[in-house]
């Protein structure tokens, strides 16, 4: 038996998707087509009896489209709390409408660092998690965009999507992105740049987190994600990076096929993910 196909047996499974994928390149509006097949495959998972939260970007990107603002007039903060706080309720709206037409429910739960780091909003926030998980609910995640600033954000969701995870005592974190996976160096500068399908020993890679991004709209490169790496395998959670070109990859690594790069868990007990999250940025 590979390590893969111990994925197959997990229980608690975060998906994080960025605002990239979830968007039309060309103009910017929502894919609703990707959309539809992402919450068809949490759907499939649900009814597999697994229990899945959903962490998602979009808000601000849907937010400043509605009110037709460009990614490049958006420098002040309240310009883009505003949008967060227009594009957020239209998100929810579409996967609230969409996971309905599949009869399970969506949440959802808004967050900033002070959720984790202060220790009465943390014990709130897992209280919160594990009725829903109970209710059979599916938790849409995202930072709350609309009241963080430097001081209380998280920054990214690959970041948030691990914290999510350390928080929920999930198994398996999903990214979703627009690479493959892990490369020696970036493969869209560097041709001879090769893959790396399984990661063991996170030390070894960390050196080859690159701070860009491919996306205009999204706020996370490989350096975040292998951030997340870092809180999710200590964590006790394997994690997969995989393209979201394909949004069908999801059932497939949860049945062990060989697609994106797996970081392997190694739980740490002494790991305090308050503590690291409090730390952050600093």
């Amino acid at each position: 038996m590979s390590y893969r196909d111990l994925l197959k047996d997990k229980k608690r499974i975060v998906i994080k998707i960025g605002s990239s994928s979830l968007h039309h390149p060309e103009t910017g509006g929502l894919d609703y087509t990707k959309i539809d097949v992402l919450v068809r495959e949490i759907c499939d998972l649900k009814n597999r009896g697994k229990d899945v939260v959903l962490v998602s970007s979009g808000a601000i990107a849907v937010g400043r489209r509605a009110v037709g603002i460009a990614a490049d007039e958006l420098k002040e903060t309240s310009k883009k709390q505003a949008c967060a706080a227009i594009g957020q309720t239209r998100l929810m709206m579409v996967y609230q409408k969409i996971f309905a037409e599949y009869n399970h429910m969506a949440a959802q739960v808004l967050m900033t660092k002070n959720t984790i780091v202060d220790n009465l909003n943390r014990f709130n926030a897992r209280n919160t998690f594990m009725e829903l998980f109970e209710l059979g609910a599916v938790p849409i995640v995202n930072e709350n965009d609309t009241v963080a600033t430097y001081e209380i954000e998280l920054g990214d969701n690959d970041t948030l999507s691990a914290v999510v995870g350390a928080l929920t005592d999930a198994d398996l974190l999903i990214l979703l992105s627009d690479i493959d996976g892990l490369y020696s160096d970036d493969p869209r500068e560097n041709p001879d740049a090769h893959f790396i399908s399984e990661v063991d020993d996170l030390d070894e890679v960390m050196d080859m987190g690159k701070k860009s991004t491919g996306s205009d709209v999204g706020t996370g490169g490989m350096n975040t994600k292998l951030q997340a790496a870092r809180i999710a395998t200590v964590s006790g959670i394997d994690m997969v990076i995989a393209n979201s070109a394909d949004i069908k990859v999801i059932h497939r690594i949860v049945d062990g096929a060989e697609i994106g790069t797996i970081f392997k868990a190694h739980r740490d007990d002494s790991f305090d993910l308050p503590l690291y999250v409090q730390q952050m940025h600093k």
